[in-house]
């Protein structure tokens, strides 16, 4: 993590104004990360989901290795694929480094995206992406903790599609906020933050 207070908090700043993205609207909507009194973001923490294979996954499951968190759904028309497809050019681009880290796709909508439908929407990416799904409780229980904003956007009849943030957060291998990247970086923005990542600890 960075030690320079002033710097991080200046980021935590910017990841509250990140955008938040459902179907073709935009809307601000990321809460304010708290800060504790070391300067850290309170993000993240321990849970435990079910994976593409419907297998329980536990947060331990990172432990030891840094990793890239998003959050999205398998409905989603736009930004939810291109962020995978990005993330998975990411991971081809750092090589032998891309070992070294761990990304995971948590759903936000459990109640479609069941783990044979995870396992499927995947299969179109690089296979090194972890999807979760889980209970809505369970699900709700982590984007909380990440800070991430979703809300039901209905449809015709009974379709649905959800507003939501669209980040990938970065997180160190002791489990700690170091940094994100959101749809707009580019490919080389994202890729170089991962190396960073991976290499330092920190993508601030």
């Amino acid at each position: 993590m960075a030690t320079h207070r002033p710097a991080f908090r200046i980021l935590v700043s910017l990841v509250s104004m990140l955008l938040v993205i459902g179907g073709a609207s935009l809307t601000p909507g990321l809460a304010n990360p708290a800060t504790t009194r070391t300067g850290k973001a309170e993000m993240g923490g321990a849970f435990t989901l079910v994976d593409s294979d419907n297998k329980p996954f536990s947060s331990q499951k990172l432990a030891g290795k840094p990793f890239a968190i998003f959050f999205g759904y398998t409905h989603c028309p736009d930004v939810c694929p291109a962020s995978l497809a990005e993330l998975t050019q990411d991971l081809a681009g750092m090589g032998a480094e891309a070992d070294k880290l761990h990304v995971v796709f948590v759903s936000l909508d459990p109640e479609r995206d069941t783990p044979a439908i995870m396992k499927s929407y995947l299969s179109a990416f690089d296979p090194r992406i972890v999807g979760l799904t889980g209970t809505p409780d369970a699900v709700a229980a982590v984007a909380k903790s990440y800070h991430v904003f979703w809300e039901k956007v209905p449809g015709s009849g009974a379709d649905y599609t959800l507003n939501h943030t669209a980040a990938t957060y970065l997180m160190n291998a002791a489990g700690e906020f170091a940094g994100f990247f959101d749809f707009r970086a580019t490919s080389a923005q994202q890729t170089a933050k991962l190396k960073q990542l991976v290499e330092t600890g920190n993508a601030m």
